[in-house]
């Protein structure tokens, strides 16, 4: 891959990538100290406030980024190189280009929604709970935009505590035992990751990713390295047969953490294939993509059997989100231009259905304290609004054409009918699973006469949710109807990236 970097079109003095890094963390951490204590600093409603102002701010400077950023350019841009330890030549290293691009930006937005999710929600350790996920934000944002390899494993195994924080404290009754599993899960599976940097960093003398792109590696070399760093990504994705720790973790979590779980933090895992796995170990890519795809349609047409059994609607969407994540890698394995990129938009597009889909059992949850299908039908006679959006939601999932969920899943299948045509069609079944398990939930939730007198008491969206998911709506329509605004910035990164690949960095004897 090209390491040609781009001078930034707006101010070179403003360090846009650290201000999307720094400026959560640091706004988190005073949140949290100054809500806290025997005699806080700030009441809750100015901590509410002041987190809602903070994500806000945060997302205010990624603007920059998404404006300033060139399509027709091959290379990193807002580009930030700074020596950090020199004796070991570790860089603060920064850089997007069309793959890690619209990332930025989503992880910052995502933080406002969670923000205005907790607002009268969570009472208990009200500063805590916002500052972590401040805190959560400029980490992800750090994991999108690093390019040093220490860093990019600092900023990758980092998340994993605040989140840990998130489900541990503000979950459900098995909290602790769900976020010591999706701990333990997540740290295992990233151990073997920091053997392979530092094979790396022996062989090539440097930390930067995008020397390790053009280090010249044996088969051998390329499968240790590939199996190493699919240890952490598979884990954090998660796909088929480690993915038992998001369930648990999903159903008991809160609803912003389970949000922020499914909107971008599922998307750290798929990211590193395309910034370490298929660039560092093009050849190892190539010889084990039969693998990787042969789990990706396990997970896409066995989890989605699965997602069809459930009783609880966030382990359903859950399970949905294993299944719609299996596309993702298996666009990516199929080395293709449109698979890669249908992968890249069903990673965006999942953030925020999936993300919807969480919010609307969470506005469920907090007024019947019940996540159980049975427990539910006519909800629609009591909540109107909120039915109409829920279905749009689910049909999002199913990937309903003229929604995002159709635009990366379609894309994806159309790259694999033309490498395999059983592939394809095993990749399309999703489309009639999807359609059965969303259908299923909808029918006995939303549908129907009113179950009981539980139902018969509900209200409708108030004007913070209504806001909330109607924003979501007009995301997941917009990309639905015109995906080239998020397809057209990241041609030029794929078309680079899968140039790299088809190009054998195998030593000449």
């Amino acid at each position: 891959m090209t390491t040609q970097t781009l001078p930034m079109l707006l101010p070179a003095s403003i360090p846009w990538l650290s201000l999307a890094i720094w400026l959560p963390i640091l706004l988190g951490f005073f949140i949290a100290l100054a809500g806290s204590g025997a005699s806080p600093l700030l009441n809750q409603k100015q901590v509410r406030q002041a987190s809602l102002a903070a994500a806000v701010l945060s997302f205010l400077v990624t603007i920059p980024v998404l404006v300033g950023f060139i399509p027709s350019f091959e290379g990193f841009q807002f580009v930030e190189q700074v020596a950090w330890i020199e004796r070991f030549q570790i860089q603060y290293f920064l850089g997007v280009d069309g793959i890690s691009l619209w990332f930025v930006p989503l992880t910052a937005l995502i933080t406002i929604v969670v923000v205005a999710a907790g607002w009268e929600v969570i009472e208990d350790r009200q500063a805590q709970y916002m500052g972590s996920f401040l805190i959560l934000s400029g980490l992800m944002v750090g994991v999108f935009a690093a390019l040093d390899g220490i860093l990019f494993y600092v900023f990758f195994e980092a998340t994993l505590i605040p989140m840990y924080l998130i489900v541990g404290i503000w979950g459900g009754a098995r909290r602790v035992y769900a976020a010591f599993k999706f701990f333990l899960y997540t740290l295992l599976g990233s151990l073997l990751t920091l053997v392979a940097i530092l094979y790396l960093y022996a062989k090539s003398g440097s930390f930067s990713i995008l020397a390790w792109h053009l280090l010249p590696l044996g088969l051998n070399e390329q499968i240790f390295i590939f199996i190493a760093f699919l240890a952490a990504f598979a884990v954090k994705v998660p796909m088929w047969p480690v993915h038992t720790w998001l369930p648990d973790a999903h159903v008991e979590a809160p609803t912003g953490g389970s949000v922020v779980l499914a909107a971008i933090m599922l998307k750290l895992g798929a990211y590193g294939f395309l910034r370490l796995s298929l660039p560092i170990a093009p050849d190892a890519s190539l010889e084990l993509a039969d693998l990787m795809v042969g789990l990706s349609l396990v997970a896409v047409v066995y989890i989605g059997f699965v997602a069809l059994v459930q009783e609880d609607m966030k382990k359903l969407v859950a399970y949905s989100s294993v299944a719609h994540m299996g596309f993702v890698t298996l666009g990516f394995f199929l080395f293709s231009p449109l698979g890669v990129q249908g992968g890249i938009v069903q990673m965006i597009s999942h953030g925020f259905v999936s993300g919807a889909m969480f919010l609307c059992i969470g506005v469920l949850y907090d007024r019947m304290h019940s996540r159980q299908i049975a427990d539910y039908g006519g909800v629609v006679n009591r909540m109107p609004k909120f039915a109409a959006l829920f279905v749009l939601f689910a049909m999002a999932n199913a990937g309903l054409p003229a929604t995002s969920g159709f635009v990366g899943e379609f894309m994806v299948i159309l790259a694999a009918i033309k490498v395999n045509f059983w592939v394809g069609l095993l990749a399309a079944t999703t489309l009639i699973l999807g359609a059965a398990y969303s259908l299923w939930m909808i029918k006995r939730v939303v549908f129907g006469d009113v179950a009981n007198d539980h139902v018969n008491e509900l209200k409708d969206l108030n004007q913070r949710e209504f806001i909330l998911l109607m924003g979501f709506a007009a995301f997941v329509l917009f990309m639905g109807i015109w995906p080239a605004v998020f397809t057209d910035p990241m041609t030029v990164s794929v078309d680079s990236l899968l140039r790299h690949v088809a190009q054998s960095k195998l030593p000449v004897n």
